[in-house]
């Protein structure tokens, strides 16, 4: 986790950036949360198939896992030099060293932390999500936290676990949590 200011940036810019596996709520907290606080809402997975005029799962079929990765760099490159947003980040976006860089000097990232069992009931029946689409959807979702958790762990600010709570509960305890990280670096 990062305990001090890796660059003006990282408050100066307002944005807030969302990180965590897939299923874990930040698409969803990202939408109340940046209502609440009146910041412009991104998903970075929407903004490429924007961009690119065709799904996640046909970008992966077509250019393999490597190819999104790319394009999911440049566009997260391109939306952290905005400010005031709250970006909600794919959940491999963390495995390029280039994003790992960019999160942390431009925004507050916040680890939305799921329990592997919650992430597998939030996304066993979605068949836009190409990693999944396995014999073993849990056993695949359980690989793919061991990997990643320490990496997100060590890009994040704040670490918030997402559990059975409301999206409203949660969202509130995330304001009080981003105002305590804001302050202790304001004073």
């Amino acid at each position: 986790m990062h305990n001090e200011l890796s660059s003006p940036r990282k408050l100066q810019s307002g944005n807030l950036i969302l990180i965590g596996m897939m299923g874990s709520g930040k698409t969803t907290m990202g939408r109340a949360l940046a209502k609440h606080l009146g910041k412009t809402f991104v998903d970075t997975d929407e903004e490429i198939q924007c961009r690119t005029g065709v799904t996640i799962p046909h970008i992966f079929d077509v250019e393999g896992e490597a190819g999104f990765r790319v394009r999911e760099a440049q566009v997260i490159a391109d939306l952290v030099t905005r400010d005031n947003l709250l970006l909600a980040t794919g959940g491999g976006a963390i495995l390029t060293e280039q994003t790992r860089i960019v999160l942390p000097e431009n925004g507050v990232v916040i680890y939305l932390r799921a329990q592997v069992h919650d992430l597998w009931l939030r996304t066993r029946n979605d068949k836009n999500r190409p990693l999944l689409q396995t014999g073993n959807a849990h056993a695949k979702l359980s690989q793919l936290f061991e990997q990643r958790d320490p990496i997100y762990q060590q890009v994040a600010d704040l670490i918030v676990p997402s559990g059975k709570q409301s999206v409203h509960s949660m969202m509130l305890s995330l304001v009080v949590e981003i105002d305590k990280f804001k302050h202790k670096y304001e004073a």
